[in-house]
């Protein structure tokens, strides 16, 4: 797990090495352990390292293979590239090191772009083709590691965040209007590949790009998601078993692949509870597990704590539970905000940040219960769009977006304000998918593209800030195809993940199975009062908020009578939202 970064020119000039040195300082968290250059004619290429397969020097990178003319900077862990090595060997390949670094360079000089097919695991690659002089890039299929860029007609840039290329000092940093709308409407996501500055852009999942000397671009979609029955007709019995296995698979591939501990993040929730039984299952022993909390408000709770420590007490673990008072949270915040790659809205950005922290300091890898809400159906609002008469868009639309375009036209000025950019979007992604219902549309276009720019990222920032490898194996790609084929009903029973459910009945207490849905708790940013509120209050009237004129006042002073009554569909402040986009702003230097 490390952060990439690189510059490829068309105009017969040399990258600039100390534009790229700016850009490795910006990554240096990503990837404490090692730092790596390299430079021949058009192109640079640069890598900061987190040690987690191969410790060895063997494993540096930018890495090298000569008589292929290939270079490689790679972020990310391939869980089957064992077998890939064996199967490169058998062709007559030779390897130096025992990593799987070395594995994608071979498997692209077998196989090409074709490559990427073969990779299982999560990956943000870039290959420097020194015989044909082009720069070959590549996403996984889920999206889980991060690759942006910005281009001009004189170069071509790429980096695992959107700071290394903003220390460029060459990137257009304007708003993106048509983003700015998806921002609001979608909590926090812009999907790919827009972001909300104009000058920076981002790979979408499952794709890769090549880039030829010429500057020009060859986009391909390697992987589409199917939600659509099977040919043999299952059962329910089949089904949880299947499941079951495909999870156990999961677990497994994230255990078995790296050179030093994994722990767990055990939220007291379900999905994380399962992998900690999971990983027992399959005999782990001293198993780590760590667990945060804040500061309850009247309503809502702030710690899970009296759900994770049943699940830590039945399996043994070595449990770390950590609780922050309020008092400590608020001097951290905007800390976890400039480690944002894009902006994000969800309060629980700050826990994850300060649990990262904690975590990084007993292990360099832990496993995620992120996307198991998303894969199997467990947030309250599918239920309600099943429910939910007209048009697919409306359904979607009624409870799940944020804001209306006529809220938006309000709030922010006009300049920015154009037309509805985001249910055309939706529309038209709900109706591509190859999906069999409506929910299955639903559940598709969430977990391939949704969830990428919301919880996946924010998990990615949050966690590498600190050096620290998040692995999630509910969104296994092949977890998620098969879950994706499983009728709908399956999922919402129960209150939701219904099948998760029925397979946690022999592995976990009824206490967690049963409890109400969960959230990584921040409640102090969920009803903003005290300290909090005047944080927000200091950032929206703030001169450099003023001067930006991207709000119109009035909303922002009919938010600011009102702070705790103001919430979106699914339970955001639109207060907070608003303080969180600007504070980005400002801790960016925007």
């Amino acid at each position: 797990m490390c952060g990439i970064c690189g510059e490829l020119r068309f105009d017969g000039a040399y990258p600039d090495p100390d534009r790229l040195r700016r850009m490795l300082a910006r990554l240096e968290r990503r990837g404490p352990d090692d730092e790596g250059l390299y430079s021949e004619g058009p192109v640079a290429l640069g890598h900061r390292r987190l040690a987690i397969i191969d410790l060895s020097e063997h494993a540096h990178q930018p890495m090298i293979d000569p008589e292929a003319g290939l270079t490689i900077v790679f972020n990310g862990t391939i869980y089957n590239y064992p077998e890939l090595r064996e199967e490169l060997i058998a062709r007559g390949h030779r390897f130096v090191s025992h990593g799987d670094t070395e594995v994608i360079l071979r498997a692209y000089a077998e196989w090409g772009e074709q490559c990427v097919e073969r990779l299982l695991g999560m990956f943000a690659f870039a290959i420097w083709n020194l015989r044909t002089q082009s720069l070959f890039l590549a996403r996984d299929r889920m999206g889980i590691k991060p690759l942006y860029y910005s281009q001009a007609r004189e170069y071509f840039r790429f980096a695992s965040t959107t700071q290394a290329l903003l220390a460029t000092g060459e990137v257009d940093t304007g708003i993106d209007a048509v983003a700015l709308h998806h921002l609001f409407t979608l909590h926090a996501v812009v999907p790919a590949p827009r972001t909300v500055l104009r000058g920076v852009r981002k790979l979408p999942p499952a794709h890769c790009l090549t880039i030829d000397p010429l500057g020009r671009h060859h986009l391909r979609r390697y992987w589409t998601l199917h939600a659509r029955r099977p040919p043999e007709s299952r059962g329910r019995a089949e089904w949880r078993m299947a499941i079951h296995d495909a999870l156990r698979r999961a677990v497994e591939r994230r255990l078995q692949i790296a050179d030093v501990p994994v722990g767990v993040l055990l939220s007291g929730g379900l999905d994380s509870s399962l992998l900690v039984a999971l990983l027992a299952e399959q005999g782990v022993r001293d198993l780590q597990t760590f667990t945060i909390g804040f500061e309850d408000h009247p309503d809502e709770k702030g710690s899970e704590f009296e759900y994770s420590d049943p699940v830590a007490e039945r399996y043994h673990t070595r449990h770390h539970k950590f609780h922050y008072p309020n008092a400590e949270v608020l001097p951290r915040l905007p800390e976890a905000v400039a480690q944002m790659s894009e902006p994000m809205f969800a309060q629980d950005a700050v826990a994850f940040y300060l649990l990262a922290e904690q975590v990084s300091r007993h292990v360099k890898v832990v496993q995620s219960g992120q996307g198991a809400d998303e894969v199997f159906a467990g947030y309250f609002w599918y239920p309600q769009m099943q429910q939910a008469g007209g048009s697919w868009l409306d359904r979607f639309r009624r409870h799940y977006f944020d804001r209306d375009h006529d809220e938006f036209a309000r709030m922010i000025d006009a300049r920015w304000v154009d037309r509805d950019y985001t249910s055309p979007l939706i529309e038209e992604l709900l109706h591509s998918v190859d999906a069999e219902t409506f929910l299955d549309a639903v559940l598709a276009v969430d977990v391939t593209t949704l969830i990428v720019d919301d919880p996946v990222k924010r998990v990615d920032n949050m966690t590498m800030a600190w050096g620290l490898e998040a692995r999630v194996p509910f969104l296994d790609h092949e977890l998620v195809e098969l879950a994706a084929q499983m009728p709908p009903e399956y999922k919402l029973e129960h209150g939701g993940k219904g099948i998760l459910k029925e397979i946690a009945r022999e592995l976990l207490p009824a206490v967690v199975i049963d409890r109400p849905k969960g959230y990584f708790p921040m409640p102090a940013l969920k009803y903003l009062r005290g300290e909090f509120l005047d944080f927000v209050r200091d950032i929206l009237d703030s001169r450099a908020c003023r001067e930006r004129g991207l709000y119109r006042r009035d909303y922002v002073a009919r938010l600011l009578a009102e702070p705790e009554q103001h919430h979106t569909r699914i339970k955001g402040s639109k207060l907070w939202h608003l303080a969180a986009l600007e504070l980005w702003f400002q801790q960016q230097g925007l």
